[in-house]
């Protein structure tokens, strides 16, 4: 049987090529030593043309894949296994399953599974990162209470210092707690849009007379520079506080040794990316500022520059992700810019239509 042709009259010929050709999937057709006999278009763009009549065991040589193919040409039924492409600076992962056709002949299919094993990867990360957030303010709590149910119990000054820092450790583990619970309810209204008119003048006022206590303990003068006529955004009313909290503590939490805080908005015309006018938010702070280096993964969950110092602030590492959810749901987005001792900026763009 020669390349290209299955034993079979022309028009039955020509309906297998015009089914394997409307696929989107890449699909072969190989016989029972591995030659290529047709191959879609698709499956030509990822092996190139020359995939026809040659040995599929040449494109195909990662061991997984390889053993898989020897077991379904020795006269397994099907068979199913993993082989990551590599084209650019990009490797995809596909699935390849070849099952048995008519006579000797297989059907070999792949599908990109790429986004799904990127999402099973983030959710074991998720996982191991909470189990790990929520393992070490329970070991001390455990640690505390066992040496509180012996005799250190018996001393008040003791069993106070105790009992504080077994409170701070449990506000801990009820920020993670209550900021996954953000998490996720942002996570599930993403894909809809919210369209209710808001004043982000509002939104920010909100804010600071919330944050006023942190404010004032940190002694940081705020500089506000809001117009009063800025137009209304479409928008949620509280996720939007929650935007501008989360910033707004953030530049309290890295920012106060800098002694200041500049907020300021301004509509711009247009910016690359959006259709239309844009209202752009800024959370300045004076403080160490960031490494660039860092700044593509503030947003990542659990992601922390300076680990032990989060810590100790009481950042759960969610506050900024929560952000860009947000920003996200709203069709804006998050933009960072800072170097080491020049302070951090945090731009929120909403679009205005």
């Amino acid at each position: 049987m020669s390349p290209g042709v299955l034993d079979n009259t022309p028009m039955q010929d020509a309906a297998i090529t015009a089914v394997f050709a409307a696929l989107p999937q890449p699909v072969l057709l190989i016989d029972g030593n591995g030659i290529v006999h047709t191959a879609n278009q698709a499956a030509t763009e990822l092996f190139g043309a020359r995939v026809i009549g040659a040995q599929i065991r040449a494109y195909l040589r990662q061991p997984e894949v390889a053993l898989m193919l020897e077991q379904v040409l020795a006269g397994a039924p099907e068979g199913s296994a993993t082989f990551i492409h590599s084209s650019g600076n990009r490797d995809a992962i596909w699935r390849v399953v070849v099952r048995t056709a008519q006579g000797d002949m297989r059907v070999l299919s792949l599908s990109d599974v790429s986004d799904v094993e990127a999402a099973e990867a983030q959710r074991r990360d998720f996982v191991a990162n909470v189990s790990h957030e929520l393992r070490s303010p329970l070991t001390v709590l455990a640690g505390f209470i066992e040496t509180l149910q012996g005799p250190a119990g018996e001393d008040p000054a003791v069993r106070a210092e105790f009992l504080d820092i077994m409170a701070e450790q449990a506000a801990r583990m009820s920020g993670l707690v209550a900021d996954l619970l953000s998490l996720s309810r942002v996570e599930s209204v993403e894909k809809i849009r919210p369209r209710q008119p808001v004043s982000i003048d509002m939104v920010l006022k909100a804010t600071l007379a919330a944050l006023r206590p942190q404010i004032d303990a940190a002694q940081v003068k705020l500089d506000y520079f809001v117009p009063d006529d800025l137009p209304e955004v479409p928008g949620d009313y509280d996720q939007l506080v929650q935007v501008f909290h989360n910033l707004v503590e953030n530049g309290l939490k890295y920012g106060a040794s800098g002694g200041r805080l500049e907020i300021s908005a301004q509509q711009m015309p247009g910016l690359p990316g959006f259709d239309g006018p844009v209202l752009r938010v800024s959370i300045r702070d004076f403080g160490e500022g960031i490494d660039p280096i860092c700044i593509p993964r503030l947003t990542e969950r659990f992601y922390r520059v300076d680990k032990a110092r989060s810590r100790d602030s009481g950042g759960t590492g969610l506050g900024l992700a929560i952000v860009k959810h947000i920003l996200s749901r709203h069709r804006g987005r998050l933009v960072i810019r800072s170097r080491i001792g020049e302070g951090a900026r945090f731009e929120a763009l909403l679009p205005c239509v």
